[in-house]
């Protein structure tokens, strides 16, 4: 038996992902801000890019009156043009600058009495809160540290815990309700009782269990429920972190125009890209010199696809956006509740796109709408089935839900199986199992912890 060795030719059909297609890829799945900072870049490393400048109609106003004006050194003051500060500014100029926790628990340590020993003590006390506002060192830890006597920590510490916010440095969430209750004055033998023997009861709202085991009444104890649950068990949240706060830039714009929604782009923030007609002039002029006539090609063909892609995006983001407003008119018109189950494959269909493109395009992409700002991806979810056979959105049921239960009697809460009653009365198909789901995951508890007395 005889092997064969033949060179033969197969044609076959294979995708190649090009730089040019890559790039144009990256670019649709930008948000506003990373394309920003990827066109600021660009116009840096390629010449042949430069940015359109707006017409600036009152400069050349004033550049008219400065030809019409003697040219003599006091005309030409008349006409001298100092640009308004209010005119002229970025957001560069402003510095956002807020007080930390610690900030503020430095500053009141600063006017205190505390001297010597003590405000160093006060001093390392405030560096070991967190940013919740609870004391993360021991008093062991802190007496160790600092060379200093237990009772020396132990009267510094309570002195830093009348400090506001109140309930600041403690060291459990017993402690720090106890503080903001006697910095009230509304601490009571009773009440410290509960929080430092039965706060997990009363977490579970066993009231019941409460009132027999101290002797009083379910209201009694229901009111002083009541008031604990006003207190703030991390009152350090209510300051800053210090970590820099993220804007969101819409990259789309819903408005209601004579009752049509009327869907923009925005526009505003990239900057507007054209080939600089110096290079384009130099190009044609740079036949003799072989290398640089390729360098400036290359340069015009990069600028050239870089433009047209940010046109591709733009294009493809408003082709979505619109196919989802007209999808979810009903919920731009009437609120959450009506908003629908929706697929990327549904809109990929309605747009003439690859799902894959429709994911790019809702990813960190935001539109400001009348109902407020969203992101893209917030009008595709799952859902359950509507009694017209139609899809109902898992957000529009939990909307439901929230709503029932805000309007339940408190003293007989409806279960989820109850709630699965009423769903199915107003034509939505869902499993108890389903409700308990939403309603965990919009942080309201069981029918048991939110009976009242």
């Amino acid at each position: 038996m005889k092997l064969g060795y033949e060179l033969t030719i197969e044609q076959t059909q294979k995708l190649s992902m090009t730089p040019e297609l890559i790039q144009a890829i990256q670019i649709l799945q930008f948000n506003n801000q990373e394309l920003v900072d990827y066109v600021q870049n660009e116009l840096l490393e390629n010449p042949v890019l430069e940015a359109e400048k707006e017409y600036d109609t009152q400069e050349v106003d004033i550049r008219e009156k400065i030809r019409e004006a003697d040219y003599e050194e006091e005309s030409f003051k008349q006409w001298e043009y100092s640009p308004d500060e209010d005119d002229d500014y970025t957001y560069e100029q402003y510095v956002s600058e807020e007080d930390t926790l610690t900030d503020y628990l430095f500053m009141q340590l600063q006017f205190s009495n505390l001297k010597g020993k003590h405000a160093a003590i006060g001093k390392y006390i405030i560096e070991a809160v967190d940013d919740n506002g609870y004391l993360t060192a021991s008093v062991e830890e802190i007496a160790k540290a600092v060379d200093a006597e237990i009772e020396d920590v132990e009267d510094t510490l309570n002195f830093i815990q009348t400090f506001d916010p109140a309930g600041i440095a403690a060291r459990n969430l017993r402690e720090c309700l106890i503080i903001q209750l006697a910095a009230k004055g509304l601490l009571t033998d009773e009440i410290e009782y509960i929080i430092e023997n039965m706060l997990e009861d009363l977490a579970d709202n066993k009231i019941a269990h409460i009132a027999k085991t101290l002797n009083m009444k379910n209201q009694e104890v229901q009111q002083i429920a009541d008031l604990i649950k006003t207190l703030e068990p991390k009152p350090g949240r209510l300051f800053s972190s210090g970590e820099t706060t993220r804007y969101v830039i819409p990259d789309i714009f819903v408005e209601k125009i004579n009752d049509e929604f009327v869907v923009t782009n925005n526009d505003t923030s990239v900057p507007k890209l054209m080939v600089s007609s110096y290079y384009n002039k130099l190009s044609a002029e740079a036949d003799k010199d072989e290398e640089l006539n390729k360098y400036l090609n290359d340069r015009f063909n990069a600028a050239v696809w870089l433009i047209k892609s940010i046109e591709q995006r733009k294009q493809t983001i408003y082709n979505v956006a619109s196919a989802v407003v007209k999808y979810q008119q009903d919920f731009f018109d009437k609120g959450e509740k009506y908003l629908k189950t929706l697929t990327l494959k549904q809109i990929a269909e309605e747009v003439g796109v690859h799902e894959s493109t429709v994911s790019r395009s809702i990813n960190g992409k935001y539109m400001q709408s009348p109902r407020g700002v969203f992101e893209l991806k917030y009008f595709f979810s799952s859902g359950v089935s509507g009694g017209d056979g139609a899809g109902v959105s898992s957000n529009s049921v939990k909307s439901i839900i929230k709503e029932i239960i805000n309007g339940e009697d408190p003293r007989k809460p409806y279960s989820d199986q109850d709630m699965v009653e009423i769903l199915k009365d107003k034509g939505i198909d869902i499993s108890r199992r389903t409700v308990a789901k939403y309603r965990e995951g919009m942080n309201i508890l069981s029918s048991s912890k939110r009976r009242r007395f």
